[in-house]
């Protein structure tokens, strides 16, 4: 049974590959992880897990087999050995994704299910929500925008090809004031974007919503060249698929007591272990080598 329960925050510096392995068919050789259902991109919760396991080595300098590493997050071993850990990791929805705008340089959008989805689960760290209710949308040609958002373009928001009416909300501007406060990293390095995103958060129909999830996302291409006829090598040509920069992330976080035999760490004591990810940055997903997946932390709650 898990006592105390977080959300953690994850906002996207650079492009994320969560990647889902090779596509059988498709425009896109290297997919991202996607919710089966609203086709939402998401990273799984073994991926957060274990870039969270990885980064907390790291940071202390310890091994894998550590036993302190072991105790905050389990061990997989022999018959009587193995015990989960002490820390629970959810899915990382999606709430914001990143989409270029005619006027404004880009939208935070979202839309009503995607924030019911981040109620849902800040429900559960037992502290309600405190955010307004969105007024029902005219049509589906139509987006939420607030007072004197830059999104504005007379009375439409255009979003790569596509135009919509802006219906003007009070209600857009609160969520957007909350998510700056609570969600997005704090610090002199995030003030333009906590300053912006009341100007620059749309949210959208549902059915607009994950259509732009499915076909909005950014989508790279890699080569490797052969040393000696500096041509691409053979069968290196490939595409993959990233969730674009400046997209919000969101996972819950549970956690207990240890279960490790004579290392008893409390609940206080696992959290404590944790205040350093509130405000840190880590890498999530793939190609760090090339400097992608690196994310901005934040957490909430408690």
């Amino acid at each position: 049974m898990f006592k105390e329960s977080r959300v953690l925050f994850l906002y996207a510096e650079t492009p994320v590959h969560a990647g889902s392995g090779r596509a059988a068919s498709g425009a896109t050789d290297l997919p991202i992880q996607r919710e089966r259902v609203t086709q939402y991109p998401l990273v799984q919760a073994s991926g957060v897990k274990g870039a969270l396991r990885a980064d907390f080595r790291d940071r202390n300098g310890l091994k894998d087999d550590d036993k302190i590493v072991k105790t905050i997050f389990g061990e997989a071993g022999a018959d009587g050995s193995s015990y989960a850990g002490a820390v629970s990791v959810g899915d990382a929805r999606l709430l914001l994704l990143a989409v270029r705008a005619l006027k404004g340089v880009f939208a935070c959008t979202t839309s009503a299910h995607a924030l019911a989805l981040l109620r849902r689960t800040v429900e559960l760290t037992g502290k309600p929500l405190d955010l307004p209710q969105l007024p029902a949308l005219s049509d589906e040609n139509t987006a939420l925008v607030g007072p004197g958002s830059d999104l504005l373009l007379g009375d439409k928001v255009v979003l790569e090809d596509f135009s919509f009416n802006a219906q003007k909300s009070e209600a857009v501007k609160k969520i957007a004031e909350w998510l700056a406060d609570n969600a997005l990293p704090q610090g002199e390095a995030f003030k333009y974007w906590r300053e912006t995103l009341p100007k620059r958060l749309c949210v959208l129909p549902e059915n607009a919503f994950r259509d732009f999830c499915l076909y909005g996302t950014e989508v790279q291409t890699h080569v490797r060249i052969d040393p000696d006829k500096k041509t691409v090598a053979n069968r290196m040509l490939w595409t993959a698929e990233y969730l674009p920069a400046d997209s919000l992330l969101f996972a819950p976080l549970f956690f207990t007591d240890s279960r490790a035999q004579n290392n008893g760490k409390s609940v206080e004591q696992i959290i404590g272990d944790f205040k350093y990810l509130d405000g840190s940055h880590l890498q999530l997903g793939g190609d760090e080598t090339t400097g992608q997946g690196w994310v901005a932390a934040r957490i909430y709650g408690g």
